[in-house]
């Protein structure tokens, strides 16, 4: 194994014509590495070939050119060993109502041909905490336990690559914080590699080393989590002044607005005008400063501004 975890190369997905639909090309010669190790997050619009990226590193849908490297095995050379290094949380609940958790986790590690002596469901059950039920029909469990479930599959052959497909969509806080609980754990303590999609992306600020965005079948950015997010110029500046005041006049390049609740807000571009001069011509406005703060940009900002500027392109 070197220092990517998958490794990507020139790969490409055309679906054939069906019906009165043209063919479709999902994904147009993506080349794209995630380093062993990390919590790496593929975050793009619906339609932007998520899934079928997804599906093609699961195995589940083959490609129409590239190569695809997982853990150091080639998808075309050594298929049995790529797909048995990396597990896929789904984001549908394909559950058989009438197992229970425990057989659930049993007939999968049998599918992977995980040896009965080597097998731990218990240890799997405790981790996402179903060991109380663990004797449960599916059907029975709560939406969150069927999730928590998926996770538990996904585990049964200890991969070392772990794909979560929007992992907490329609869960409640406190079942998030479980899932991400458990996840930091498999990265810090056993160096899984973590990759998400997720369209909470808060979520993936918070938790991704590294991010790529994915629009139009093709990686219009990938970076790290801080670096993408300093790719962001803009910056604004919110006074909350003494008394009540209209909007005073500003420097070229500074956009201004007032809130509903007499806060002045003021945008303007970090390279181009220095916070101190907002400031200035505030006071030079005569109008006292209550409070100050100010707001970054954050993840939403840069992927609402890629791929806006990648669907312009297009």
């Amino acid at each position: 194994m070197g220092e990517n975890a998958i490794e990507i190369e020139g790969l490409t997905k055309t679906y054939a014509a069906s019906g009165s639909q043209p063919p479709k090309q999902a994904l147009k010669g993506v080349n794209l590495d995630i380093p062993a190790g990390s919590i790496f997050g593929l975050l793009g619009p619906n339609g932007a070939g998520k899934s079928t990226l997804i599906n093609i590193l699961a195995g589940l849908v083959v490609k129409t050119e590239g190569r695809v490297r997982i853990w150091g095995f080639d998808q075309d050379v050594n298929p049995r060993q790529s797909r048995a290094s990396i597990g896929v949380m789904p984001q549908e609940l394909n559950i058989d109502p009438f197992f229970t958790p425990r057989a659930a986790l049993e007939v999968q590690a049998g599918l992977y041909g995980v040896p009965k002596s080597q097998r731990v469901t218990d240890r799997i059950l405790k981790a996402i905490g179903l060991e109380d039920k663990a004797e449960a029909y599916a059907r029975n469990l709560s939406g969150g336990m069927r999730r928590r479930l998926l996770l538990g599959k996904a585990l049964v052959h200890r991969p070392q690559v772990l794909v979560l497909d929007e992992p907490t969509a329609g869960v409640d806080i406190e079942l998030r914080q479980m899932l991400w609980a458990n996840i930091r754990r498999l990265n810090q303590e056993q160096g899984t590699t973590i990759i998400l999609t997720t369209h909470y992306l808060e979520e993936a600020q918070e938790m991704c080393d590294e991010i790529a965005i994915i629009n139009h079948g093709e990686v219009i950015a990938r970076d790290t989590t801080s670096a993408l997010i300093g790719r962001m110029d803009a910056k604004t500046l919110v006074i909350h002044p003494e008394d009540s005041v209209a909007l005073p006049q500003m420097p070229a390049g500074v956009d201004s607005c007032q809130r509903a609740d007499g806060a002045l807000c003021f945008t303007y571009r970090r390279s181009e005008i220095a916070t101190g001069a907002v400031i200035e011509a505030v006071r030079n406005a005569g109008i006292v400063i209550r409070d100050i703060a100010t707001q970054e940009p954050d993840l939403e900002d840069v992927f609402v501004e890629l791929t806006s500027e990648s669907k312009g392109a297009a």
